[in-house]
């Protein structure tokens, strides 16, 4: 018979005495199991012991985690947390200098537990921490493991970032300023200055008065603290106010990181980012991906101001750069004298620059987006490149056969839907890593990258020897050219062309018409009654193919970390498919994870269900200001008895789709992810493919056999390899 559900088998470590195997009854008092368990080794004050996992974390066991113990676990029996964050305070302020060295490294160890950290919180303990960094006498491995302490302890959100004082910040900042710093003392100051920008808006300016933007540029070469570094400029600009974020300076170097616009887009910011990051000689790992699409996505929101601004007709300014425009294109030709004569003039030059209000170009930049952006764009190409514009503007401007490509308006509409690609304006998603090399190549990438895209437009525009009425045409092809060719992620505007090169209209209309035969139902009585023959073979095998992915196993980031000290944890499926595995890992796995390696574990039996997005707890959890679309559509929770969660955030589409699909097969319910529908139409129609192709290769016999009654009664055989 088997035990109740809310008894589970243990066995409790003691040092020096044998292990204790017992059966804990969940509904008893913690406490009171406690005091059996340190009669049972005759030691008294049972109140000052508790209860700790012997693998993993080694967290304490509260009366509010005790119900993710499992049976098989093994304990350990320690001193109360309150114990020991009372003895640790003691001997971190005590005078023998190897005393306070062990307590701080077991300090820095013990933090990352939450029922300790409340404990030595409640004790004035940051603060004690806060005063030895304050007092500049603590060095080496001594400082770095109180920062890592103080550091754990503040990531509980116990208490407020608020109460740090301006000499605590001074010194920290002092340690990023210092030339000669141990490495490790420098990753940790660097966390806690970004801890402290995104947690505290009034932190924010008293770190912006002391760090400046060429003393992180400077870390930026070192392999082992750029991500650091890195992470602290993003912070700093994403909490910059909007105001402060759009100036511009001289020497935007030596200005404190206040001043970020102009900043980001600095040749030396840049080309250090393109050099030892970028193009260093290490691969990049997924917390500095995701620091350089943040990065890539905080540059290209200092556009959406202009994106945003209507043009003003009655603006002299903004007017003359319209003219400007037009002298560019057309200059040589001598102006008429007379007003009326000029402005007839000017209307037919504004014409055959593509203007949609010919009278008053200036009403074309009154829409937003893209606003004033594509005026910008327009001037930059007339001015970086001249001979292109010239040439674009005048090869269609001498048409008279209707295919002429309106530049203004092309490039207007260019604009919006490069902003739309790029996701102008929106804030950076968590967990992504989609950023682009190229655009860190070069200093006025965004414009330039314009101005690759409007030549690909004028082109595609004479391949599909398109007219005025085919306009939004033209403009899909172009984006799906442009989309296709950044998901190839070319590492330079030289690939981004080649790659353009390559996607002529003939080919995008061949890879679609392939696309579409891929997916085509063949709607012959026939081929339906083959495809519905072949479907549950076809699902069995994804079925198979996703059991097989969860067995592999994959590794997840952290739910909400935002430390650069990355959090991962591994989970995966036991081969005969009973038992979930998980666990947390230091680092981001190379290989295949070991079952011995994965401490905790979900008897599949106990599985209620799967959620997903909104639905899950984890999701529901998060602040509006922390969520976003793309997250919520990578999360997935596992619900399961006694009313208790697994959850996950997918690092990529292709992952989520993989792990629900094979869960939901898991439970014998029905797989209906996107990529579930696609690897079925596809393996379908390739397997019919191969069918009639072998149907079409069969010699006719000479006699050739009787013809059945029902065509139907035909029995295929699924061999698929």
């Amino acid at each position: 018979m088997p035990p109740p559900a809310d008894v589970v088998k243990v066995a409790i470590e003691w040092p020096g005495a044998n292990a204790q195997l017992i059966e804990i009854d969940q509904k008893r008092p913690l406490a009171s199991i406690i005091r059996e368990v340190c009669d049972g080794w005759s030691l008294s004050g049972a109140e000052q012991f508790a209860l700790r996992y012997a693998d993993g974390p080694q967290l304490y066991i509260t009366e509010q985690s005790r119900g993710d113990i499992k049976n098989g676990t093994i304990l350990r029996l320690a001193i109360s947390p309150a114990r020991a964050a009372r003895q640790l305070l003691e001997r971190i302020q005590s005078h023998g200098i190897d005393a306070r060295l062990e307590a701080l490294k077991e300090l820095a160890k013990l933090s990352a537990d939450p029922t300790f950290a409340a404990e030595f919180i409640n004790m004035e303990g940051i603060g004690t921490l806060a005063r030895l960094v304050e007092s500049g006498t603590h060095f080496g491995e001594m400082l770095a493991f109180t920062l890592t302490a103080f550091l754990e302890l503040m990531d509980h959100s116990i208490v407020s970032w608020d109460l740090i004082s301006l000499s605590f910040i001074k010194q920290i900042a002092g340690y990023v300023n210092q030339p000669m710093v141990d490495v490790s003392i420098l990753q940790r100051s660097l966390a806690i200055l970004e801890s402290m920008v995104l947690n505290s808006h009034s932190l924010y300016h008293r770190v912006a008065q002391e760090i400046t933007v060429g003393q992180l540029i400077g870390h930026l070469s070192n392999q082992e603290i750029q991500t650091y570094a890195i992470a602290l400029i993003n912070a700093l600009f994403l909490k910059a106010p909007e105001d402060r974020r759009q100036e511009e300076y001289y020497n935007p170097l030596e200005q404190h990181l206040t001043e970020m616009a102009s900043t980001l887009a600095q040749k030396h910011l840049r080309s250090i980012i393109l050099n030892h990051i970028v193009r260093g000689n290490r691969p990049i790992k997924a917390e500095m991906a995701h620091q350089l699409y943040v990065l890539q996505v905080l540059t290209f929101n200092l556009l959406e101001e202009r994106m945003m601004t209507k043009m003003d007709p009655n603006d002299q300014t903004q007017r003359d750069v319209i003219f400007e425009l037009r002298r560019i294109a057309f200059d040589g030709e001598n102006d008429p004298t007379g007003t009326e004569k000029r402005k007839a003039l000017y209307a037919k030059d504004y014409k055959m620059l593509g203007f949609t209000n010919h009278l008053n170009p200036a009403m074309d930049f009154t829409q937003t987006p893209p606003g004033m952006l594509a005026l910008d764009n327009m001037l930059y190409l007339a001015k970086v490149h001249q001979d292109t514009y010239i040439r674009i503007v005048l090869e269609n401007s001498s048409r008279e056969d209707k295919h002429e490509c309106p530049f203004g308006r092309c490039a207007i509409e260019l604009t919006r839907v490069l902003c739309e690609i790029l996701q102008v304006g929106e804030l950076p998603n968590e967990g992504c890593n989609d950023y682009h090399p190229m655009f860190f190549t070069h200093d006025r990438a965004w414009e330039e990258f314009f101005c690759v895209c409007i030549q690909l437009l004028n082109k595609t525009w004479k391949e599909m020897r398109a007219t005025a009425e085919d306009f939004n045409k033209v403009m899909q092809v172009a984006r799906e050219q442009i989309t296709r060719a950044l998901a190839m992620k070319p590492s330079s505007l030289d690939q981004l062309k080649n790659k353009l090169r390559g996607l002529s209209y003939s080919e995008i209309l061949r890879l679609r018409q392939s696309e579409r035969m891929s997916q085509d139902d063949f709607q012959s009585p026939p081929i339906i009654e083959l495809r519905e023959r072949i479907q549950p073979e076809i699902l069995e095998l994804i079925k198979q193919q996703r059991l097989n992915r969860l067995c592999e196993g994959s590794c997840f980031r952290k739910v909400g970390n935002r430390r650069r000290q990355e959090k991962f944890w591994f989970c995966r499926l036991s081969l005969n498919h009973k038992v979930l595995h998980y666990g947390d890992l230091d680092e981001s796995p190379q290989g295949e994870v070991p079952l011995e390696m994965l401490s905790d574990k979900i008897p599949v039996c106990d599985i209620k269900s799967v959620v997903t997005g909104k639905d899950c707890p984890h999701m529901k959890e998060k602040s509006a200001l922390k969520q976003n679309k793309e997250v919520l559509e990578l999360a997935f929770s596992v619900l399961y008895d006694p009313d208790e969660t697994l959850n996950f955030v997918a690092p990529n589409k292709y992952e989520y789709c993989v792990w629900t699909d094979g869960l939901c097969a898991l439970l014998g319910r029905e797989m209906g992810s996107d990529l579930t529908r696609s690897d079925l139409d596809t393996l379908i129609s390739m397997e019919m493919k191969l069918r009639l192709l072998d149907l079409e290769n069969i010699t006719i016999p000479e006699a050739p056999p009787p013809v059945p009654k029902e065509p139907s009664s035909y029995n295929f055989t699924y061999n698929y390899s």
